[in-house]
């Protein structure tokens, strides 16, 4: 049976590219395509694929709270984060998310292939370039307790905090996650007391180094 894989990226080459690459083995499908994170979410729930490859950086909901997202629908699926971030947190903060690969993409295509067989067989793909210092620092990273300053936030607030840094308005927001106006005004106080941060200036700053979204401010 072949592996059932959705693609998720901002960049429509990528997918395009990535799915011409990939259908090349006869033991893989590629059954669906999502330009953002909440698409990807949505797309999972209704295609239930095997293994989900995910882009990090994107608008609307960013790669490792999509991730967590789909993870938290259904444990089987597995998602292989393909990105051109090698920091130590965006790796942490995935494999936290519950990913089970994280592959560079100034990796050759062949890597991706490896790490889609790694993670079909219940193991964790770590892209070579990476390994040796995430081990090492993802250890000590846990051990500290040092995480994100983001990990204060609950999930719904990472989501309103990714939205406001990309433009968004408050009306806007609510209709976008379905609550009131007055129910966004509450989470964003809520942001700015937990991060200690009190312009939305900085915390678009904030958002975009720690990887929620890609809208520069």
């Amino acid at each position: 049976m072949a592996t059932r894989i959705i693609i998720v990226d901002d960049h429509g080459i990528i997918r395009e590219g990535l799915k011409v690459l990939l259908e090349k083995y006869d033991d893989i499908e590629v059954i669906g395509q999502a330009n953002d994170g909440r698409s990807a979410v949505e797309l999972t729930r209704q295609l239930e694929p095997d293994i989900v490859i995910m882009d990090i950086t994107m608008p609307n909901l960013n790669g490792i709270d999509a991730t967590k997202q789909i993870i938290e629908q259904s444990r089987k699926i597995k998602v292989i984060a393909l990105s051109i971030h090698s920091s130590r947190h965006f790796v942490a903060d995935m494999l936290k998310a519950g990913a089970s690969g994280y592959v560079l993409k100034e990796s050759l295509f062949d890597e991706l292939i490896e790490a889609i067989d790694t993670v079909t067989k219940g193991k964790i793909y770590l892209s070579p370039g990476i390994t040796s210092t995430v081990v090492d620092d993802y250890v000590k990273y846990i051990k500290k307790g040092n995480t994100s300053r983001l990990s204060r936030l609950s999930t719904r607030e990472r989501q309103v905090l990714q939205l406001l840094s990309e433009g968004k308005s408050t009306r806007k927001i609510a209709l976008e996650l379905h609550v009131s106006p007055k129910t966004i005004e509450t989470n964003r106080r809520h942001i700015m007391e937990k991060l200690e941060i009190y312009t939305v200036a900085e915390l678009t700053k904030l958002a975009v180094r720690e990887g929620l979204t890609s809208i520069e401010p």
